[in-house]
């Protein structure tokens, strides 16, 4: 398994004037949801920040996410590791297959890969 970017995650209801805040940095927005905002930059892509207000389908809004290219072998992971579970695996329908685990210093990661079609 292999980790494919790293993206820290603000929990925060001003998502406009943080993408302006962001902007002024370089980010772009590349991915608008209503409740979660992704930003990037145009020059390097995989340096993201997401904002989100609340999460849609998750009891907890996530501290961080990390992208992998086998979400399964990281579930699979985490689990046999005994690690706390705080969302289970599942699909969402914005195509990625996600889960969220308590880190030791009590951070909440959401874990992910896309979903190949």
């Amino acid at each position: 398994m292999t980790a494919r970017r790293v993206m820290p995650v603000i929990h925060s209801a001003a998502a406009e004037e943080s993408r302006d805040f962001y902007g002024l940095l370089g980010f772009e927005e590349v991915m608008n949801l209503g409740w979660v905002m992704t930003l990037a930059s145009p020059s390097a892509p995989t340096a993201q920040i997401s904002v989100v207000s609340t999460d849609r389908t998750a009891p907890v809004t996530p501290d961080m996410s990390i992208e992998v290219d086998d979400v399964e072998a990281a579930y699979a992971a985490m689990r046999a590791s005994g690690a706390e579970i705080v969302h289970p695996l599942r699909d969402e329908e914005w195509g990625v297959r996600r889960f969220f685990v308590r880190d030791p210093s009590g951070r909440v990661i959401n874990v992910l890969s896309h979903r190949r079609a």
